[in-house]
This record gives structure tokens, sequence and C-alpha cells, in this order.
């Protein structure tokens, strides 16, 4: 590695006593370790240098907006110990006013949401399994959102998924769906949720061709022939999902109150912006 720098250093040292034998003969063991010593201070600059220029590659993609994440909350050996024995350890909040929470956000992923207008806007069929993949939609969103919360908004997406696997059951029942029918409607509908979820996950964090396919695949069952009921859909997404992101991460986790923004509206690229207090020049 230092061959080069330790020739030239040799050579200087031999062109000077080309040009005066007595240099040559006076040059001393000491001179030679002068020369030997900077050519090696040479090498290692030299070799500092090729450290730095380091490739740098990535895998990321440029449309994914990055935001900043919630830091990891520093938890306790036990809380660590019977959490890894499948319980909960404890929590920022109380665990019944989370759950509560949750149903109450499940809630309005059901009752807030004009499923009518869903199903004439994408030519979906009135059925069961129509509203379920709609509401599937809105409880992935509800999800991805509580997910920033740590360990109290996990713990909050399982009773969301749980009130949901409740509701479609109890649903199936007031249809008259018979026990058998039923368990295998429910185990099609499980797989088709968490297909879903990875699908969704990808889509929001990529481009909109990749979310349009998701919802192509999952919303629409593969059966869109109007490009711009996928327009429609990729647009109900992304501003659902800003409007979600700007929410008050204690306010979901105590209330769960999600008031969802209108599938078509006039101007759908304007921001809803939550209300701020103004104050007086006094600060009140």
């Amino acid at each position: 590695m230092f061959r080069r720098p330790l020739q030239h250093g040799l050579r200087q040292l031999l062109s000077s006593s080309l040009c005066s034998r007595t240099v040559f003969g006076k040059a001393t063991e000491q001179d030679f370790a002068k020369a030997l010593v900077s050519c090696r201070c040479t090498g290692a600059v030299l070799h500092t240098r090729t450290q730095c220029r380091t490739l740098h590659s990535t895998h990321e993609l440029c449309a994914v907006k990055h935001t900043p994440q919630a830091s990891e909350e520093e938890v306790g050996s036990f809380t660590k110990l019977i959490e890894a024995m499948g319980f909960t350890g404890p929590l920022k909040y109380n665990k019944w006013k989370i759950k509560i929470a949750a149903l109450r956000m499940y809630t309005c992923c059901v009752e807030r949401i004009n499923y009518d207008e869903f199903f004439e806007k994408c030519s979906l069929p009135d059925t069961l399994n129509s509203w379920f993949l709609v509401a599937q939609l809105h409880v992935w969103m509800c999800l991805v959102r509580m997910r920033q919360e740590g360990r109290e908004g996990k713990f909050m997406c399982r009773y969301i998924v749980h009130s949901m696997w409740e509701d479609v059951e109890q649903r199936s029942k007031i249809m008259g769906i018979d026990a058998v029918h039923r368990k295998q409607s429910m185990r099609a509908m499980t797989e088709t949720f968490y297909a879903a979820i990875f699908g969704y996950d990808e889509g929001i964090l990529s481009d909109d061709c990749v979310l349009a396919a998701a919802l192509w695949r999952n919303l629409f069952n593969k059966q869109c022939e109007d490009p711009r009921q996928l327009e429609l859909m990729v647009e109900y997404v992304r501003k659902q999902m800003q409007f979600i992101d700007a929410l008050d991460g204690d306010d979901l986790l105590l209330t769960g109150e999600v008031n969802w923004r209108p599938l078509v509206e006039d101007n759908a690229q304007s921001i809803l912006k939550m209300s701020t207090p103004t104050y007086n020049d006094a600060g009140l």
C-alpha cells in the first residue's frame, strides 16, 4: 500500500546523492528514517482519503414523504418479559379507556361513511363483501395512524381489528348465513384483510401507480374498467391519510373520534388544517 510513496522518497534521496557524492556519503540513517516516516505519513493520508470515498447507495423512493417518527419508548426488563409472554405491560393511559376509544374509532369507520355513495361511484354490488371491502379500507387508514403512537397505539390497533371481526360476524348472523358458510366467509375475509394490509402499506409508501394497483386488487376485486374510479379512490386515500395524520395522537387514544372527508369534493387538493387558538396582545 505504501510502495509508491516509498519509491518516491528513495528516488529523491538517490537523485540528491548523484548531484553530490559527498552528500550521499554523509547521509546518515537518521535522514533515511525521516524520509521513510514522511513516506508513511503520506501513505496514511492517502489511505484515509481513500476510506472517505465510499459509495452511498439507497433503495428509498423519492416519492415517499419523510415524516418524523415518534421515538421508541424505553421500557423496563419486567415489561419486556411480560409482553414477550403475550401480556400487555403498563401503558400511558388506562387500558379500558383505550379499548373504548378503539371501539368508537371502529364505529366511525362504519357509521360515518356513506357506503351507498361508494357503491355508486365505484360500481360495487350492494353485498356484505362489498361493505367489508370499503370498511377494511377505512380500518386500515386508522391502523396506519395509530401505529405511530407507540405501544398505546399498537394496543389500540388490536382492539380495532377485534371490533371489526365481531361486527362482521354479527352482521352475517343477522343476514341469516348458516354457521358453515359463515365460517368459510370469515376465513376468506381474514385472508383478504391481511393481504389488503400489505398491499395498501406498499401503496401508501409508493407512488400513485402502486396505490392504484392495490386498490384495483383489493377494493375493486380486479373488476374495475374505468380509470376514473381508480383515480377517485387514489385521491380519496391520499387526502384522508393527510387529514388523519394532522389529528392529535393523544385525542385519538382517548376519544377515538374521526371525521372523514367526503368522497367527492369541489377542491380535493385543499389541505384541511386544524383550527389553532387565537391570542390577544396580552397572550390570553
